[in-house]
């Protein structure tokens, strides 16, 4: 394939969508585009759609054939838009333009017009791509770029299908893929630069047919095929293909490179950027396929072609089709019938309909349609209904949503989709399919839920490692990094600190290394904004270094302690001089007793101490902890609320707490609730801070609510960080509201999560069939937070911090557990023995997590 022909020159087939040739300036860039093409010696072949809109103008004077006057009045509208287009290009010979114009008088004047006639309608929808090509050709030319028209209609002959009805014969049209040498032959003789329209083919008897929506794609794929082309590439709006639609999930990832029957999949399940009809006739001839943006030519855009080297199984997308309809055939009859589904097929083939998934049972069959391949109307759907009520019973669930997984390997993925699969459990989940090729997981739900679904699904993908976006050699940037103005964030301090960093790793390692100035700047950062909150705390349970905690008490914060040991640790460095809030869980009766006799604000959070130790509590002040019956964090193991948490005293107890605390002479002056850790979401601080304050005017005692912590602190390049400043203004208006109530916060992570980095040094390579294996001395022993609830940290290659990032590796431990892993499929630098390795975010949750398991011993601690 792709043998150059006589004269030297390879071809390359450039298709420009609606948007892109609706404009000068867009013509211009094609003009660019053109030239640097045939500047590298390329023959040129430009595939254009119709001018944006006009399309869609054409079909609704096709459905409102009936009606003479509305037609003319679109038909006008369609010819005052070109008439201006040709003004605006300042062309000079209207006389190419005008044919076409003329050629839609003589079609609404057609007698055929009255009953829409499909050889009719299918003249109308070509005049679009008839127009645009023609001023095309002629502002190029006058630009300074030769071109000449080609009529597509010449070179591609479309076939004839078994059971294609006549609307698909003239409105949804194929033409059979093959290289065309006498085609390759004479073009050059012709010129350089050639353009075409899209959308467009013949018949066998020589009239126009249509390659239905999407088939501007499609015909620069069969010329792709036809001049058996270096590469066909689909200039549009966008720089290529994405993990999911980034007009609703902009942090969607651009898929650099694809294979053939991923980027079908991707394109038939949803992503409109690319029809998937264009992808079969560049696989059989074997040229690739690229997807450029037409504003943004230096993007690299999307790459499909035969096999993607390196690519560990992995969610490419997730994608949403609306308007499914689903067809479900019941009957006891079905049970073992010989011939059952043949004759349900049958009928679906009589009405012309193609079915897309398939789902069966003992006594049901449930099937979907798509109307993208499919007249799903009403007047089709009761005529299918009324056929198929002659042998079973017949349901029609519309209208529906179907959201697809797609990538290679899905069944061996299965495990890692617990999460995704609990996001579905509280919908109607109508049908869920595997494919045989293993390319995609489809659900059929409701479609009014999808829209917010997929946001959240794809979120869960990537934490889960399922859709594994850090693989370089698939993903790029993401839609955000893409088009939108990057924030501009200091690189992280240990980037600036390497030297000292390589210096302590000499020393020891595994090693933890803080950065006091990180810890101090976090500090500033929530007292400084967030100025409704009237007492900080600090959960030393993120990290107790006593360097880190003298940091923190001198920015104005007490401490939060979980344990007497906690409370001990506390008292020496700082004796009495700091005040600490105690907030144990299910502890002992000794471990209240030691926090009442060490002075500490005391948390009460569930009715058995008052209930078993209510003298304890006599006459004392307590804070209560409840479970406001939500939660929210980064994993299931970080959420703190709800009956699944072990957490809070939950609301329906709040009567009966408060009679025992009358018992015992117990007042209730602060309410305290922490739903979980690692949260982003701006609003969560003011709902709490709602309804505890709504809670607490009922009881009449309290005088404080503290909100918790979980501020979160985004581990993943393509997360935003928490917006303060919007966590600020929730909680003032709130307190704006009961201004009674002081308010109190307790972060942990958020202060300490990025001042920590644990170094690492790599002592052993293994290479296991597709995997590539880096062995480092610390371990989940060492660092705990990946194996316990998933967490990830970013990992760098610290020796060879200036080389690229082009190996693919599990980053592992020496732990004797499969669980033992660091990272998962991260790109580091071409890692050796003796390299340092840095994990970041290592500042909470690591040295205080840590254990002697294998008796390996802890990491060094150093405070710079």
């Amino acid at each position: 394939m792709n043998a150059a022909p006589a004269n030297g020159a390879q071809w390359v087939v450039l298709k420009f969508g609606g948007t892109s040739v609706s404009t000068r300036p867009r013509w211009d860039k094609i003009a660019a585009i053109a030239k640097a093409k045939r500047a590298q010696g390329k023959h040129v072949l430009i595939v254009v759609s119709a001018l944006s809109g006009t399309t869609d103008k054409l079909k609704a004077i096709c459905d409102g054939h009936a009606d003479a006057g509305k037609c003319r009045a679109v038909a006008d509208e369609i010819i005052a838009r070109h008439r201006a287009m040709f003004v605006e290009l300042e062309l000079k010979d209207a006389g190419g333009l005008d044919t076409w114009l003329a050629r839609l008088e003589r079609l609404l004047a057609d007698p055929r017009r009255t009953d829409g006639a499909l050889t009719w309608q299918a003249e109308v929808l070509a005049l679009g791509e008839m127009m645009s090509s023609t001023l095309g050709a002629a502002y190029l030319t006058a630009s300074g770029v030769a071109t000449r028209w080609l009529d597509s209609r010449e070179h591609l002959l479309s076939e004839a299908l078994p059971n294609q009805s006549a609307w698909g014969s003239y409105l949804s049209a194929q033409v059979p893929t093959a290289r065309d040498e006498a085609l390759i032959t004479k073009l050059p003789t012709l010129g350089e630069i050639f353009i075409t329209q899209g959308f467009m083919a013949r018949n066998a008897a020589g009239e126009t047919v249509i390659l239905g929506r999407g088939g501007s794609d499609t015909s620069a794929s069969y010329f792709g095929a036809l001049l058996d082309a270096e590469i066909v590439e689909i200039w549009t709006d966008v720089a290529g293909m994405f993990s999911a639609n980034p007009r609703s999930v902009p942090n969607a990832r651009l898929l650099s490179k694809l294979d053939y029957e991923e980027a079908q999949e991707i394109a038939t399940t949803g992503a409109k950027v690319l029809h998937p009809r264009c992808i079969n006739p560049v696989r059989e001839a074997g040229v690739p396929l690229a997807i450029k943006d037409t504003n943004y030519p230096e993007f690299a855009g999307t790459e499909i072609c035969a096999a993607v080297a390196d690519a560990l199984p992995s969610v490419k997308a997730i994608s949403s089709r609306s308007g499914i309809t689903l067809i479900s055939m019941e009957s006891i009859g079905m049970w073992q019938q010989v011939g059952f589904l043949a004759d349900v097929f049958e009928i679906f083939k009589r009405h012309g309909l193609s079915i897309d998934l398939v789902s069966t049972a003992e006594t049901n069959v449930t099937v979907s349609l798509d109307p993208t391949e499919n007249l799903v109307n009403t007047d089709v759907l009761s005529a299918l209904c009324t056929d198929l009520a002659g042998i079973c019973r017949v349901k029609v669930i519309a209208p529906c949503a179907a959201i697809t997984l797609v990538g290679r390997g899905m069944r061996s993925m299965l495990h890692k989709f617990s999460t995704i699969l609990a996001e579905f459990g509280s919908l109607r989940v109508h049908l869920i399919s595997q494919s045989s090729n293993n390319l995609n997981l489809t659900f059929v739900v409701d479609e009014s839920a999808a829209s917010d679904l997929v946001p959240q699904l794809h979120d869960l993908l990537i934490k889960a490692e399922a859709m594994r976006v850090e693989d370089s050699a698939v993903f790029g940037p993401s839609w955000v990094d893409l088009y939108k103005k990057k924030l501009v964030q200091d690189a992280p301090w240990w980037r600036a600190r390497r030297d000292e960093l390589l210096k302590l790793a000499r020393q020891a390692t595994p090693h933890y290394v803080y950065d006091l100035a990180t810890v101090r700047a976090q500090a500033q950062a929530l007292r400084g904004t967030i100025k409704a909150v009237d007492r900080w705390f600090y959960a030393i349970k993120a990290n107790s270094h006593p360097a880190i905690l003298r940091e923190i008490v001198a920015r104005g914060f007490g401490l939060e302690c979980v344990s007497p040991g906690e409370i001990a640790h506390v008292r020496e460095i700082f004796g009495d001089a700091v005040d600490i809030l105690y907030t144990p869980n299910f502890c002992p009766r000794a471990d209240y007793a030691a926090g009442i006799a060490a002075g500490a604000r005391v948390t009460v959070d569930n009715l058995h101490p008052l209930e078993h130790w209510g003298e304890l509590f006599a006459g004392r002040e307590i804070e209560l902890r409840l479970d406001l019956d939500f939660a929210r964090g980064h994993h299931d193991k970080v959420k703190t609320g709800g009956a699944a948490s072990k957490f809070g005293l939950s609301l329906n107890e709040l009567d009966e707490f408060l009679r025992l605390a009358r018992q015992h002479d117990v007042r209730v002056v602060g309410l305290h609730a922490h739903l979980g850790s690692g949260i982003l979401d701006a609003k969560h601080w003011k709902e709490v801070c709602a309804q505890q304050a709504s809670i607490a005017e009922k009881i009449g005692t309290v005088r404080s609510l503290n909100v918790g912590g979980g501020y979160g602190v985004p581990a993943r390049a393509d997360e935003a960080p928490l917006d303060l400043a919007a966590v600020a203004a929730g909680l003032a208006e709130v307190k704006a509201a009961y201004p009674q109530f002081e308010l109190w916060s307790e972060p942990g992570r958020f202060l300490v999560a990025d001042a920590g980095v644990l170094l690492a040094r790599v002592t052993q390579l293994k290479r296991k069939g597709e995997f590539r294996y880096v062995g480092v001395d610390a371990g989940m022993h060492t660092l705990i937070r990946p194996a316990l609830y998933e967490a990830y940290h970013e990992i760098v290659n610290l020796s060879r911090i200036d080389e690229p990032a082009d190996e693919l590796v599990q980053v592992v431990g020496p732990i004797c557990e499969s669980g033992d892993v660091l990272g998962n499929h991260r790109r580091l630098a071409a890692p050796q023995e003796g390299d340092v390795i840095l994990i970041a975010q290592a500042g909470a949750y690591g040295a205080v997590m840590s254990s002697d398991y294998n008796l390996r011993g802890r990491a060094t601690e150093t405070v710079l």
